[in-house]
């Protein structure tokens, strides 16, 4: 089971506590986008094998929306995040680089 810890609360909350939210650090584009614009924001996520950022909000807590950076083949969570961050904070991508050499870096 996939736990995470909320950034705002200090809660660690299983999945059925958690609505996903897709892909974190993602360009959202409006309604003056163009087609090609709008057409890559709908369908062409990145879905990497290995380290991936994603949005989580916690539904049944406070109700905010949170990152989370996870490894998609072995669910081990490095750790959370407000979703307000542009960017995983330092202290997080280098956890990461210590545990996973061969990541490349944070890429938007």
């Amino acid at each position: 089971m996939l736990i995470l810890t909320c950034p705002y609360c200090g809660i660690d909350a299983d999945e059925t506590d958690l609505a996903p939210g897709g892909e974190a650090h993602v360009t959202r584009h409006g309604a003056d986008a163009s087609d090609d614009d709008f057409e890559a924001y709908l369908f062409h996520k990145r879905n990497p094998r290995g380290v991936h950022f994603e949005r989580w909000r916690h539904v049944y807590g406070c109700g905010k929306w949170f990152h989370a950076a996870r490894d998609t083949m072995t669910l081990e969570v490095f750790g959370t995040y407000p979703a307000q961050t542009l960017v995983p904070p330092k202290t997080l991508q280098t956890k990461i680089k210590k545990k996973r050499p061969d990541w490349k870096g944070f890429k938007k």
